[in-house]
């Protein structure tokens, strides 16, 4: 069994990318490592926030750790939230605060393009092996829709579909994702590099 170290407190991402990599993999995340530090989000690109957290959480574990950085891109916002995603309405922002900002931002606004897109950095003891990217375009409704979703998936439609992520659900959504697209990248890597035991080959 390959096991994985997810540098997140998030939940419903560690359970996205578990599904993704399938049963041959023990992901775990921080819920199981209370004593780490928390790792400050200080950089202005999702692929220095993501080197950030692996890097750190890295030197304290043993074995691979795998970070990812992601967000919302709207073009009439200027690309914003982007790296502040998570924090749009505020540090103590949840998703509920910035999906609100983001359905006031968007009053009156034609122009509705957006994409969601995922930068996932692994390291180990300290040193970056590797980094993916994805992404996924769709544009922003105005209301929410759907239960199934996190962060701002009950306001983004996919390219190609009607539905918001959120309608979809987990199992479309871990087929054509911003971080399932990344992640398919990091299977083959790690089913190339790792083998049974997380040691790389």
């Amino acid at each position: 069994m390959r096991k994985l170290l997810v540098a997140t407190g998030n939940s419903h991402k560690t359970l996205e990318i578990g599904g993704i990599l399938g049963s041959d993999y023990m992901v775990s995340d921080l819920s199981s490592h209370p004593g780490l530090p928390v790792v400050e989000e200080t950089g202005t690109t999702f692929l220095e926030n993501a080197t950030l957290k692996a890097v750190a959480i890295s030197k304290r574990v043993e074995g691979l750790v795998l970070s990812d950085d992601s967000g919302l891109e709207v073009d009439a916002l200027d690309g914003e939230p982007g790296v502040y995603s998570a924090r749009y309405a505020g540090e103590s922002g949840n998703d509920a605060a910035n999906n609100a900002k983001l359905m006031q931002a968007m009053e009156g606004k034609v122009e509705r393009a957006a994409r969601f897109r995922c930068v996932i950095v692994i390291a180990k003891e300290g040193q970056v092996l590797a980094n993916f990217d994805g992404f996924v375009e769709g544009h922003i409704i105005g209301e929410l829709r759907g239960d199934r979703g996190f962060g701002y998936d009950p306001l983004f439609v996919p390219e190609g579909y009607e539905q918001t992520f959120a309608e979809l659900g987990a199992d479309i959504k871990n087929q054509l994702s911003h971080r399932a697209r990344a992640m398919k990248k990091v299977a083959g890597w790690l089913a190339e590099h790792v083998g049974q035991e997380s040691e790389l080959i």
